[in-house]
């Protein structure tokens, strides 16, 4: 009979898995097949059952077989990976580091500004067993319920690996590092515990969560559940490849994502410093995107107060002890609570917002707790012609346009391309200094390697109908198709203001073009007041 399937972290087909089920002093061995099946001469029933490959951790789980469920088998390639839990937290506050190892491995906490800054060592860990250090991840699909590694065989209270978040405020990391020379690093999100500046800027890490495919769903593979089979090819077996119609959303309800699991995509390289190109495909819209921005505050003498967007949602952050709130790179992913919240405060409040990214507050999230996110993502077959009919986003068909309080909303147009700026009103306030006129171009240089040409780019935003009628155009990116990112500002009447900047690629240019630093600069100094 067909028992289950045997899958890696990715859900990942794995073929010729040694598997032992024993029950009742009698054992029956199986291997998995091209598809990662297993089929054994077994009834039905309880057993505990065996699993070794190698180059993966070995590890015995209870198993109920049955002839119409097939079970999901999972292992853990060796290799070395970590992340803190919880993932944000109060400077003081405590969280357990949960790394995975196949050798003895070395901590180090540090901190990303305009410097990497080494906070301390941690230490060296290894246990008595053998590979002990290795983590057991669970079967099925742990997408939904998190890894929770350190769960199994942590029980002691010596085994607990717990670190103090330092009391300054700021992105962190972790770096660990094994005997034999692999290297992994995660970030750690340490929010002031109690105000200490005006400027709050927000670490976008509701879309790191939506874009990390660690056990083998994100919001872009299988988002909405897994599918009864492993992946053995990805372009003959998922949906984002074989779909004609390019469709990558067509449920009416989307599984969970849980914070808890590692996030390879927010891996910074040992030797890059602050104004090293981002190399890769993921690291140029997450965390490593968004320390240049961090750095370039440092850089600029700007105080800020560091927070995590769920800490935003779940209320760690109170806006009314800001004057100014920054959002940068890429805050795909809001809550309804955090957008109106925003949006009041803005518009009602006399609050200030630079919005330093693209493809922001685009789509609603959702958290039935403090540790898992459902993306209402909507039915693309139910919304396929929703431009047609006025809907400007996913955010848009479950609440209103995000262009409301950005004043610029994504569309596809000019996407995965990139270029410099062009002038449109080079007498507004925001160029003082720049020397520029209407019709130059800056932001030529960045250092967004998946796709380098510009500040304007990767995906862009634009005015729309929603868009405030003050807002005022002061450059366009002259990306391909009419495609470039708007910067654009506007004023409300309680004193509040909105400066943003239409795209991803912008805070890649800030380090290293003199006039996105200069315009980011004027901006800040007149919202600071």
């Amino acid at each position: 009979m067909l028992v289950g399937y045997v899958s890696d972290e990715r859900y990942v087909a794995l073929p010729d898995v040694l598997l032992e089920f024993e029950r009742d002093g009698q054992s029956v061995e199986a291997r998995s097949r091209a598809t990662g099946a297993v089929y054994a001469d077994i009834a039905p029933g309880v057993y505990r059952v065996t699993l070794a490959k190698a180059g993966y951790g070995s590890k015995t789980v209870a198993v109920n077989v049955t002839e119409d469920d097939p079970y999901q088998f999972r292992l853990l390639a060796d290799g070395l990976l970590g992340y803190m839990w919880p993932k944000w937290l109060r400077a003081g506050e405590r969280a357990e580091f949960r790394v995975h190892a196949v050798e003895a491995y070395k901590l180090e906490l540090w901190r990303y500004g305009w410097q990497k800054e080494f906070i301390r060592p941690i230490g060296w860990y290894d246990e008595h067993g053998p590979r002990a250090t290795m983590q057991v991840s669970p079967d099925g699909d742990y997408t939904q319920t998190g890894v929770q590694w350190n769960k199994q065989g942590y029980s002691h209270p010596h085994h607990k690996q717990y670190i103090e978040a330092p009391t300054r405020c700021g992105l962190y990391y972790l770096h660990a590092r094994t005997e034999s020379g692999r290297f992994f690093s995660f970030p750690w999100i340490v929010a002031p515990a109690k105000p200490q500046t005006t400027l709050a800027v927000l670490a976008s890490n509701i879309t790191w969560n939506a874009y990390n495919n660690f056990g083998g769903r994100s919001n872009y593979i299988h988002p909405d559940h897994l599918p009864p089979k492993p992946t053995v090819n990805a372009r003959f077996d998922l949906k984002r490849y074989t779909d004609p119609e390019h469709r990558s959303y067509d449920s009416d309800t989307y599984a969970p994502l849980s914070f808890d699991r590692p996030e390879p995509i927010n891996v910074v390289p040992e030797g890059d410093v602050v104004t090293s190109p981002i190399e890769g495909r993921a690291a140029s819209h997450i965390a490593p995107a968004e320390w240049r921005l961090l750095g370039w505050l440092e850089r600029e003498g700007f105080a800020y107060d560091y927070y995590a967007e769920t800490q935003f949602h779940s209320g760690a952050l109170n806006l009314d002890d800001y004057r100014v709130l920054i959002i940068s790179t890429h805050p795909e992913y809001w809550s309804r609570d955090m957008y109106y919240k925003l949006k009041t405060w803005v518009f009602e409040r006399g609050g200030k917002l630079l919005y330093l990214g693209g493809n922001g507050l685009n789509c609603e999230v959702e958290f039935p707790d403090e540790t898992t996110m459902i993306v209402q993502n909507g039915n693309e077959g139910n919304s396929w012609k929703m431009l047609d009919q006025g809907i400007e986003s996913r955010f848009h068909l479950r609440n209103e346009s995000e262009a409301n309080l950005l004043g610029v909303v994504y569309n596809d147009s000019g996407i995965m391309t990139a270029a410099p700026y062009r002038v449109v009103d080079a007498g507004h306030w925001v160029f003082e200094g720049t020397g520029v006129r209407n019709g130059d171009t800056f932001g030529e240089r960045s250092l967004h390697m998946r796709i380098p040409g510009g500040a304007s780019g990767h995906e862009t935003d634009k005015i729309s109908p929603s868009s405030p009628a003050t807002v005022h155009l002061l450059a366009k990116g002259l990306n391909s198709d009419n495609g470039g990112g708007e910067i654009v500002h506007f004023d409300t009447t309680s004193g509040g203001a909105v400066f943003s900047v239409g795209s991803i690629c912008y805070v890649s240019s800030i380090l290293v073009d003199d006039t996105v630093s200069r315009i980011t600069a004027n901006v800040l100094r007149r919202f600071l007041g």
